[in-house]
């Protein structure tokens, strides 16, 4: 007899699917977030020199402190946000991780998660796990853009909270500082979390900047 699965719904996601074509076909795989060149040679060496001074053993729950300091200090340098490496920073193996480790920290059984369609595909999953409800809002079909209205239609007394995904994955699209003030304006006055997922904020087209504001302080944010 086979075991029961925690996730009878998940199977072979869409980029599992797209990742073996790419393979097949020898086509430019848009479906994962790994690189067409190798490691930069001087990261090679430092891990190896790190490796051979000794820091390979368990690290503190957070993350080192110098890696720590270092994230806050590219928070400042880049966006200009005084982040606390000590309090407000925590470092995972990886953004798959830190996703789920941020909505089990916060999201309770009953409670509802609204994501925004198409979503990559580990959130609805770390959602289930949390005996929570993924609410979808679909984005338009042909520029992925964010109706807010129906975003605002889809917050109830259960919304605990609210993923954005700037660049989008798959589609590469990227919040306007439009969209910015209008997730301001829904949030305003909610208790509701916000998980953004800025894993390719550093992937530029076109000369688009990301956009950066901060969300009311009546908004708990998690910048991932």
């Amino acid at each position: 007899m086979q075991p029961q699965t925690k996730l009878p719904k998940v199977g072979t996601t869409i980029f599992t699917v797209m990742s073996q074509l790419a393979a097949e076909h020898g086509a430019v795989n848009l479906g994962q977030g790994f690189p067409d060149f190798p490691a930069p040679q001087r990261l090679i060496d430092e891990t190896a020199k790190a490796m051979r001074e000794g820091l390979n053993q368990y690290a503190p729950m957070t993350g080192v402190a110098p890696l720590r300091q270092a994230i806050a200090q590219k928070a400042l340098d880049c966006y200009g946000a005084q982040v606390d490496p000590d309090s407000e920073i925590t470092v995972t193996s990886g953004g798959t991780e830190a996703i789920f480790n941020a909505i089990h920290a916060v999201v309770r059984a009953g409670d509802e998660v609204i994501v925004l369609d198409p979503a990559y595909d580990c959130y609805e999953p770390a959602i289930d796990l949390a005996g929570a409800r993924a609410v979808h809002v679909a984005l338009d079909p042909q520029t992925f853009a964010v109706d807010w209205d129906k975003v605002r239609a889809a917050i109830t007394p259960k919304t605990r909270m609210l993923m954005v995904n700037t660049p989008h994955n798959p589609s590469g699209a990227m919040l306007s500082a439009a969209d910015m003030q209008a997730l301001i304006d829904v949030l305003r006055g909610t208790a509701i979390y916000l998980i953004s997922d800025e894993v390719y904020e550093h992937i530029i087209y076109d000369g688009v900047r990301m956009n950066r504001r901060c969300v009311t302080r009546n908004c708990a944010s998690a910048r991932l």
